[in-house]
């Protein structure tokens, strides 16, 4: 019988960041994963601590961002790849009035750190912005590919990556442990995304499955090194590549690419940019989201089974603070708080 301190099962970004803090706290444990359509490798990768939509603070973005740099750092010199990249996001800005709503906004305590108090003019005719745009400061993406297969490969490498479908019918609850198939844990944490609805221990009432498509583009007029946001994001991946999205529905948990979804980007998208552009793929995943758009950590019946699910749309934002806050509650008995704890859906 094999012994560690944790199984993982998922590795996603929240699969990957609870890695790291089980890593850094000198804890063993073994990863259980198919290596399939994660939707981190769908996403665009961008990190950022405001809602551009509304020009308003995501909740706690301050706290998650402050975490969130230093760990894409730390983790890309662990890897010895480079995943982040200090690129600006360019919010175009669509009247007089949005003009002044971010000028109102970029005064605010909140968002001040965030926000640019000047308006950029656009001077860029691939681009339709003639309003300019407003800039984001303390942003910036990662590479979730990179990150996703370097990692793989890195815990390949320690042994402590066990590539299959896990099978739940096989996991023994014990009374201060967990086994399955040969491995005794004294705790398990699933951590397996949108994935998890085929969980028989997680409750899937208060869990709403969100899928995102993105195209991807070449677009050699274009030249936009920032990241852009309009009706959709427009993100830079080098050599005049761009992924460019992404829609939502919960009606569909499919991870297949749609001509509906498509249509719909490519009609963004033109309002976007006036360029000539080649669509050269389309990607799809399944957003792990709750009605309550908070994220689902801690346990419900048994003390040694966790989750750590439900980041949603900002997953590499949150993360790396979210894995602190889990390892502090399943070693430390430190409280989770109520807004993330997933016992608030238990009755």
């Amino acid at each position: 019988m094999k012994e560690v301190d944790y199984i993982i099962v998922g590795l996603g970004i929240a699969g990957i960041a609870f890695c790291k803090t089980l890593r850094k706290n000198k804890k063993n444990f073994v990863v259980y994963d198919t290596g399939i359509n994660h939707s981190t490798v769908v996403s665009g990768g961008v990190f950022n601590p405001v809602v551009l939509k509304r020009f308003t603070a995501v909740w706690k973005g301050s706290e998650f961002l402050e975490k969130a740099i230093p760990f894409y750092e730390e983790i890309s010199k662990q890897l010895k790849v480079d995943l982040l990249e200090n690129t600006p996001i360019y919010r175009v800005l669509n009247s007089i009035e949005e003009q002044n709503d971010w000028m109102v906004a970029s005064d605010k305590k909140a968002l001040s750190p965030f926000l640019s108090t000047e308006i950029i003019k656009n001077d860029n005719t691939a681009i339709k912005a003639p309003y300019g745009f407003g800039k984001v400061l303390e942003c910036g993406k990662i590479n979730p590919t990179k990150l996703i297969s370097a990692y793989r490969d890195y815990l390949q490498k320690n042994n402590q990556l066990i590539t299959e479908t896990f099978d739940y019918k096989q996991l023994q609850l014990e009374t201060d442990s967990v086994i399955y198939k040969g491995v005794s844990s004294t705790k398990i944490v699933f951590a397996e995304g949108a994935s998890v609805v085929q969980n028989p221990f997680f409750p899937t009432d208060n869990f709403v499955g969100n899928k995102g498509e993105y195209i991807i583009i070449k677009a050699p007029k274009l030249q936009s090194e920032a990241i852009l946001k309009g009706p959709l994001f427009i993100i830079p991946q080098g050599d005049d590549i761009y992924k460019v999205g992404a829609t939502y529905s919960r009606d569909d948990f499919s991870k297949d690419a749609t001509d509906e979804a498509r249509k719909t980007i490519v009609s963004k998208l033109e309002k976007m940019i006036s360029c000539d552009y080649e669509i050269i793929d389309q990607i799809a995943g399944v957003r792990p989201t709750v009605k309550d758009r908070k994220p689902l950590l801690g346990n419900l019946e048994h003390e040694n089974l966790l989750f750590f699910n439900g980041l949603g749309t900002r997953g590499i934002l949150m993360a790396p603070l979210l894995s602190e806050w889990l390892y502090d509650f399943s070693e430390k008995n430190e409280n989770l708080l109520s807004e993330v704890n997933i016992a608030r859906f238990k009755n």
